[in-house]
């Protein structure tokens, strides 16, 4: 059965993914420093906005505001140059990611304030501080320049 098609946007939406059978996909603060430059990127191409992100070490949350339709071709490439990156790096093959990025699309300030504080407070949840902006990877807008 083939899987439904995503919902594009415009919108805001919860989006995440994680390290194929729950592997790290961030070694080094190096590494994250690669990501969120390839985040940038997109942000600027395709005139995303970024209200709140989290960085761990398997998986990565960002609520993300999209103007047009262009959620699933960002991520596809967030997550393509990012594999493919850490692959040639670390000179290994196969996948990184497990599955293609989970995504949710939220409705209503409230429901985003609630979406925010949840990815803020995932380091938390998973012991590796006791506040959330002791983790240094955790953060609001990521790029003030972004409209």
């Amino acid at each position: 059965m083939p899987r439904l098609p995503r919902d594009p946007g415009p919108g805001y939406f919860h989006v995440t993914t994680r390290g194929n059978n729950a592997a790290d996909i961030f070694l080094t603060a190096d590494d994250r420093r690669v990501f969120l430059a390839l985040l940038r990127r997109n942000v600027r191409d395709l005139a995303w906005v970024t209200h709140t992100w989290c960085l761990m070490t398997n998986h990565f949350h960002l609520v993300l505001e999209v103007g047009e339709p262009t959620l699933s071709v960002g991520m596809e490439r967030l997550n393509g140059v990012y594999a493919q990156w850490f692959n040639a790096f670390y000179r290994r093959s196969g996948h990184v990611f497990g599955r293609r990025f989970w995504s949710k699309r939220i409705e209503g300030d409230r429901q985003l304030r609630d979406v925010a504080e949840y990815v803020l407070h995932n380091p938390v949840r998973a012991g590796l501080c006791s506040d959330p902006w002791d983790w240094r990877w955790v953060g609001g807008e990521l790029f003030a320049n972004q409209r």
